[in-house]
């Protein structure tokens, strides 16, 4: 059984250059973000593949700019979600 991976996002286009890495853990660490998105209402995006390369950026780091356009595409998603 594969264990549950989550990685959180953080971007302030006004600060940052590029999405950066808030987060991300495995089994207890990614139920805990799961949580806290949850709690406080940050809507949560579903992808096994993105998250297995998320997760190999450092927590701090900025994505890399060949994940730019998927996240960007999330961001929008997201966006229409709490703005409906």
């Amino acid at each position: 059984m594969t264990r549950k991976k989550a990685v959180a996002l953080s971007y302030d286009a006004k600060v940052d250059s590029a999405p950066k890495i808030l987060a991300k853990g495995s089994g207890q660490v990614a139920e805990k973000i799961m949580a806290i998105a949850k709690e406080q209402n940050i809507p949560v995006y579903n992808s096994p593949v993105l998250v297995e390369k998320l997760s190999l950026i450092d927590p701090g780091q900025v994505i890399p700019e060949d994940l730019y356009q998927i996240i960007a595409e999330i961001l929008v998603f997201v966006d229409g979600l709490t703005t409906a």
